[in-house]
Parts: C-alpha cells; sequence; structure tokens
C-alpha cells in the first residue's frame, strides 16, 4: 500500500472479481482494511459473465458463488454480461482483452478511479517470464499502474504475497473459490510457464524470490539497445 502509494482518500475503486480464490481474497483484504485505513475509500466489486462461451454444467454458477461472498463482505455487487461469442474458439487473448475493457468502460461510466485486481507475486513473476519467452520483451505487470494519463490505475495489493499466502488468508477467512468454467483452464501458456518454474525451483530453490527482486532492480546500462 505505502510503497506504491495505492489508495488515497477519497477514491472509488472497483474490484474485478472472477470466483478464483485471489480475487476473492483481494475483495476481502480491501473491505476489511477499510476499518482500520488511515484514508476513507469506497469499493464495490465487478464479474464479467462469460458463461454464454464456457459452460456451466452440474454446479453452482460462479456469479452465485461470488454474489454469496459479496453479501457476506458488504460489498456491492455488479454482474457485466461478457462479449464472448458462444461457439466461438476459445482464445485466452480475445477474453482477457473483452474483459478488461468492459472493466475499464465500467469503470469510466461509473466513477471508479482505481481497479483492483487480485494478482499476486507468483503472477508478476509469471507474467515476467511469458513476456520474455513468448513476447520477446521485458515486462510484467506493475502493483500500481496509471491508465488514459492518470484517469484511471491498476492496483495489485497482494503483488509482495505468494500463491500459497494467499491461500493461507482463504483458509483462515474461510474463502473457497468458485468452480472454474474456462475450458482452457489448466491447458494455457501461463500454466506451462508454471510448471517451467516449479523445475527451475527444484534446482534453484530461491529462482523465484531472485526474479522478483530483480523486477525492481533493472541495470539499463547493460541492456541491448539499438542505434
Amino acid at each position: 500500500m505505502h510503497d506504491y502509494t495505492m489508495i488515497d482518500s477519497g477514491d472509488r475503486i472497483l474490484v474485478a472479481v472472477s470466483g478464483g480464490v485471489d480475487s476473492l481474497v483481494n475483495a476481502w483484504v480491501l473491505k476489511t482494511w477499510l476499518k482500520r485505513a488511515p484514508v476513507s475509500y469506497q469499493c464495490e466489486a465487478v464479474y464479467v459473465d462469460n458463461s454464454n462461451w464456457a459452460s456451466v454444467q452440474d454446479h453452482q454458477h460462479p456469479r452465485d458463488c461470488i454474489a454469496q461472498y459479496m453479501r457476506e463482505f458488504s460489498i456491492p455487487f455488479h454482474i457485466l454480461n461478457g462479449r464472448m461469442v458462444a461457439g466461438e474458439k476459445p482464445s485466452c487473448h480475445r477474453c482477457s482483452t473483452n474483459r478488461r475493457n468492459q472493466l475499464f468502460e465500467f469503470a469510466r461510466d461509473n466513477g471508479f478511479n482505481k481497479i483492483a485486481f487480485g494478482h499476486h507475486k507468483d503472477d508478476l513473476v509469471e507474467t515476467f517470464l511469458l513476456n520474455i519467452f513468448y513476447s520477446g520483451n521485458i515486462s510484467t505487470m506493475r502493483p500500481r499502474q496509471e491508465l488514459f494519463d492518470g484517469c484511471l490505475y491498476l492496483i495489485r495489493i497482494l503483488s509482495y504475497l505468494e500463491k500459497k499466502d494467499v491461500k493461507e488468508i482463504a483458509r483462515g477467512v474461510g474463502i473457497e473459490p468458485a468452480k472454474n468454467n474456462c475450458p482452457l483452464a489448466d491447458h494455457t501458456r501461463r500454466d506451462q510457464i508454471r510448471d517451467i518454474l516449479e523445475q527451475i525451483k527444484k534446482t534453484v530453490p530461491d529462482a523465484k524470490a531472485s526474479i522478483f527482486s530483480a523486477l525492481g532492480n533493472v541495470r539499463d546500462e547493460y541492456m541491448l539497445k539499438q542505434r
């Protein structure tokens, strides 16, 4: 919070929730911290429903699970109908792009100046490796990111926590994630990177921590530069 000046007094924060444990813990932390925060802010949650694209069978719909938790957390909750087309070939990139555009539009139209995502340290490290392996650039998600000339900020308050820490919080609070309906679950490039990172950690146990530290310790004078 303090290292990146994530929240200011008067902020209206839109919390993106997917039903996963990370987003649910993220929402709980923001609401809980409000009780003792040195600043006053508002937060509401939003879910982008892509059920017309990802089938829901034999279990509770994620939106119902999320709605129940948001009621328990006393967080106002909104549902947006996704823009994925039924029968369309699944694509992580298209789904992510559509979802983000909807979040940005909803935030703009409803006076939110910040969107909070549940990304944690593992996500930042994995994104760094994804961009190196597949995009040919050195970058990652930032804990606080400015968009549209400062009209909107993305904040990731869990950036210093590993996945195991998030799960521990969830167990302590009694949060159970909703069933993941994505047809590409466990078969994405991020899953491949996660497996590679686990293999690296078997040889270099502190690799993840070292990579995370490197993200804030870039020696620009030793990077390749074209004329």
